[in-house]
Parts: C-alpha cells; structure tokens; sequence
C-alpha cells in the first residue's frame, strides 16, 4: 500500500516518521516483529527465516528489507523502531548496535556521537534544503544532575484572608478494588 499525500515532516532527513499512514501500511511487519518476543517464535524464525515469513501477509518489500536486516527501509515500509528493534535484539544485538547500523557507522563512532551531543543541526534540518537557513534553535541550559531541591513557596496573592494552600500529593492516586470483605466476627450484616 503506498503512502497517502506528502506531509511536512517527509523532508525531515534521516528518519521516517511513524505516523497513521505508516501504522496501517506496517501492521503486519510490526506484528512479524512482536512476534519475536515469544522463544519458540525466535527459534522458528531463526531456524528457517524465509518460511517463518510466510506466516504475515508482508509486502515483497517488507519481506526483503526483513531478511537483509534494512532497518531503514522497515522503518521507511510502514515499521516502528521498538518493534523492529526486537529482530535486532533476536539477532543478538543491542538498540545502540541497530541505531549505528541504521546510521551508517560503527557502534563505537555512533556512541562517541551520541556522547558528543548527536548530530549536529547544520545540514540535518531538511532534505530539500527549504529549512537550510533556518534560525538555529537557541541553545537549552544543561541540566544539574544534582538531587531535585523542593521548589520555593510561590508568593501570595494579597489579599485580607490569607487561606493556606495543601501541598500537592505526589502519591499516584489509588484505584478502588471489587474484592469482598469478609464481615466482622459479631456483625449483623444480613
């Protein structure tokens, strides 16, 4: 099934956004992909890939990007990166391994890249050169690792009646259960 209209975000270069489109056009190779969370599927696969295949209606392509491991072209083909990572990891690789592959480099160069702050923006910002002379985005503070300290008390609003706010919980709320209780020895629960 081929890709409705071009969006926007289609000039983005370097990745395929998962969106609806892409969803309906890869369901069964993310099925395929999900598939592979269960041993004996990853036994099966690995045992005879090509026949395992015949179990998803996949797309000639699909299957091919499959069985060549072009996880580019799977993500391209309508597959989400958490579910196609997951032949990677039946392969025996880790999601740094897959992602350097994906972009082209060793697994070493691709961490020191990640290490150094990614990619820079220069030269990534379009495929088609529309966004090239783009404003660069301004620089976000670097986070303090250091422990959370609690926020300073917000001033109050003035005002003749001063009402004292209850601090906000940060338990997650409860959800009721439908189990019975067992009556109290002596109730006269009826």
């Amino acid at each position: 099934m081929p890709m409705t209209a071009a969006k926007d975000y289609d000039d983005i270069p370097g990745t395929f956004v998962f969106d609806a489109d892409r969803s309906r056009e890869g369901y069964h190779l993310n099925m395929f992909c999900m598939s592979l969370m269960k041993e004996e599927n990853r036994k099966a696969f690995k045992a005879d890939e090509a026949n395992y295949l015949d179990r998803f209606p996949l797309t000639p392509q699909q299957r091919e990007a499959i069985l060549k491991r072009d996880y580019n072209r799977m993500l391209e083909l309508g597959g989400n990166i958490y579910f196609t990572a997951k032949l990677g990891a039946t392969d025996g690789h880790s999601f740094q391994h897959t992602a350097a592959v994906m972009a082209g480099s060793t697994q070493e160069d691709y961490a020191n890249m990640m290490l150094a702050g990614g990619r820079p923006v220069e030269g990534n910002r379009s495929k088609s050169g529309r966004n090239a002379a783009a404003t660069p985005a301004p620089a976000r503070p670097v986070r303090d690792a250091s422990p959370r300290q609690p926020a300073a008390a917000e001033p109050q609003a003035s005002s003749s009646k001063s009402v004292p706010r209850k601090p906000k919980s940060r338990k997650p709320a409860s959800r009721p259960t439908m189990t019975k209780r067992a009556p109290k020895s002596g109730s006269k629960r009826g």
